[in-house]
């Protein structure tokens, strides 16, 4: 069975979502697509939200929001606990933030990069899988753990 992926994008990266959407079937994957279906203007928090919870519900394995920048998109997705997203608009980090810091949201920006150069970055991103080397699952956990800490505070 394939790997799923989750696709959701604001007004801002729309024009980009099928492409990538039909770029992602190529290589393999099934595509879950989480919207937005047009241009007009929307909020990005709400596609974050519907992949990162795509993942955690386990609809999907892997996620992929665009945005504008990427930069909203990503800082939505980090919300949700037990998600790590990454703005990427290279290859190097599109590998890296897999292999060492098991980032399961790539967040691109369609006012930032062109389609050619987010197929390689999403082909990279997602051909990259978590080293499990002992320096990044305890870096990992000290994330986990500033996850756990900061939800269970109580805001006033």
């Amino acid at each position: 069975m394939a790997i799923r992926v989750a696709i959701g994008t604001d007004h801002g990266g729309f024009a980009l979502k099928k492409p990538l959407a039909d770029y992602v079937k190529e290589l393999g994957f099934d595509v879950l697509d989480l919207g937005t279906n047009s241009e007009e203007a929307c909020d990005y928090p709400d596609f974050a939200e519907a992949v990162g919870k795509a993942i955690i519900n386990g609809d999907a394995e892997l996620g992929i929001v665009l945005c504008g920048s990427g930069v909203g998109a990503s800082v939505a997705a980090n919300k949700i606990a037990g998600i790590r997203a990454g703005v990427c608009h290279d290859t190097f980090s599109a590998h890296q933030c897999r292999e060492d810091d098991d980032v399961n949201v790539l967040c691109m920006g369609a006012r930032v990069i062109g389609p050619s150069l987010a197929k390689e970055i999403t082909k990279t991103f997602l051909d990259a899988k978590f080293s499990g080397a002992e320096r990044h699952r305890r870096r990992l956990e000290k994330v986990a753990k500033i996850e756990r800490e900061n939800l269970l505070q109580k805001t006033t």
